[in-house]
């Protein structure tokens, strides 16, 4: 069953208008002459959907116009072209730092907070031990909330937010909070809430996130969709893209185009392997010098030598699905 359907979608923001600069700056341009509107599409014709249970990870740099899309499914903005269509309740973990007073106490913020959310305070009473519990605040219950650190406060945050029990989960750079251990926790968290067969979407800056809990994959640049389909195909040509020098970075064409770049992360990431077994490496090289490196080896390989890495990862692939 579709859940969520996105139809050519697009997001129009204005700059200059009467409403973002105010009636005296209206003014004063409109009498020199310099009166301008000017716009700016943040998004441009998104379309996806997505089936119950499926996992969404949404990829691309700063300004692709990742959280944009999120407000429209979320109901927050509406398009300014197409439509969003939405079967089942939504929750959305969005600005997690959001929604707290610094002069309450753990405690009070932890009831204030899930009011906010739509919790009811009975609620928040029963599930209040586990909240604590789960953002490791057990010493820190009657302390200021202003007197907690960033992480402290988000492990908070995101403790009270994932309670929640959608049909459409919304994640917003929500599994970037805390230490690597929370992080570590917060994704078994959500995975739990997923193997409910919720279904979900998340925009994270890590691939890898992406890659071990999505089944699809929505790629954005500047606004546009690059690219979407199943997540070992699009994260392996977005890595492409993202290890790629910027002055020599270039977007996908078509299909065809999306999995030869595919494929060769796939045979470049096979040589690191081979690369760190045999310890020949070189020292002192960044991640990200190295895997452009082993790019540019996988583009002076021939075909048969390409071949012949494919072979290898087909049959590594066939020995890991086989146990």
């Amino acid at each position: 069953m579709t859940v969520l359907e996105c139809k050519n979608v697009s997001i129009r923001y204005k700059t200059g208008d009467l409403q973002s600069i105010g009636l005296k700056d209206y003014v004063i341009q409109k009498l020199r002459g310099k009166y301008k509107v000017q716009e700016f599409w943040a998004d441009k014709n998104i379309t996806f959907s997505l089936e119950k249970g499926d996992m969404l990870g949404i990829v691309g740099t700063n300004g692709a116009g990742k959280s944009t899309l999120l407000k429209a499914v979320t109901g927050i903005m509406v398009p300014t072209e197409g439509q969003v269509i939405t079967r089942g309740n939504i929750a959305a973990l969005l600005e997690l730092a959001s929604g707290f007073d610094p002069e309450l106490t753990v405690r009070e913020n932890t009831f204030l907070r899930g009011a906010l959310l739509g919790y009811t305070r009975k609620f928040i009473e029963e599930k209040y031990d586990e909240i604590i519990a789960f953002a490791e605040l057990e010493a820190f219950q009657d302390h200021m909330f202003k007197q907690l650190s960033s992480g402290m406060k988000s492990r908070l945050a995101f403790s009270i937010a994932c309670l929640v029990n959608p049909d459409i989960l919304i994640l917003d750079e929500v599994l970037s909070v805390g230490d690597e251990a929370f992080k570590d926790k917060s994704a078994q968290r959500i995975k739990s809430i997923l193997a409910k067969g919720v279904t979900g979407i998340l925009v994270s800056h890590s691939v890898q996130q992406v890659r071990d809990l999505c089944n699809k994959c929505l790629w954005l640049d500047h606004g546009k969709q690059i690219a979407f389909g199943p997540t070992p195909l699009i994260c392996n040509a977005y890595s492409t893209f993202l290890f790629t020098p910027k002055d020599k970075r270039r977007l996908p064409t078509d299909e065809q185009d999306l999995q030869k770049i595919s494929d060769r992360f796939r045979i470049a990431w096979r040589l690191g392997e081979k690369e760190r077994a045999a310890h020949t490496n070189p020292p002192k090289e960044s991640e990200t010098d190295r895997v452009y490196r082993l790019l540019c080896n996988v583009d002076a390989m021939s075909p048969e030598e390409k071949s012949k890495i494919e072979n290898e990862l087909n049959a590594k692939k066939k020995g890991t699905a086989e146990k």
